[in-house]
């Protein structure tokens, strides 16, 4: 069982709360990712996609079910899968910061263990590859 971690980071020219409201709610952090996602259970906090919200990623049986386990508004989201998975121990955290310039930072990060041999590099690979693409929309979805 190996670790695999991604790590992305990249700087936008929009205002921090709107960067933040596009990966926070549910349905629009789908159209980022071009993957169906939907909120099956609201937060009890005031935002309904906050701390206990549940998504489920893709359609049918094959979807993955994350829990945020982590929500400070305009500054921090974290979550983990909540459903079988291929993967164990993960935790995706997206930070989003203000830069000296004016920017709005986000570092997104992901971190997991396969727990079947040698498919990690290939989720991995997916992965990323995904969320990179994700991002580059930020500025055509925010």
């Amino acid at each position: 069982m190996a670790t695999y971690i991604i790590e992305i980071e990249d700087t936008f020219s929009i205002p921090r709360e709107k960067v933040f409201a596009l990966f926070a709610d549910h349905k629009r952090f789908g159209e980022l990712l071009g993957a169906p996602v939907k909120r099956i259970k609201d937060s009890d906090q005031a935002d309904p996609n906050g701390i206990g919200s549940v998504r489920k990623i893709g359609i049918g049986p094959i979807g993955l079910e994350e829990t945020v386990i982590g929500f400070d508004p305009d500054s921090l989201i974290e979550y983990t899968i909540t459903s079988l998975s291929p993967l164990r121990n993960h935790m995706g955290r997206i930070r989003f910061a203000d830069t000296a310039d004016g920017q709005t930072q986000v570092r997104y990060t992901i971190t997991f263990e396969d727990i079947i041999p040698f498919t990690g590099k290939l989720i991995h690979a997916a992965l990323e590859n995904g969320i990179r693409k994700g991002i580059r929309r930020v500025p055509k979805l925010a």
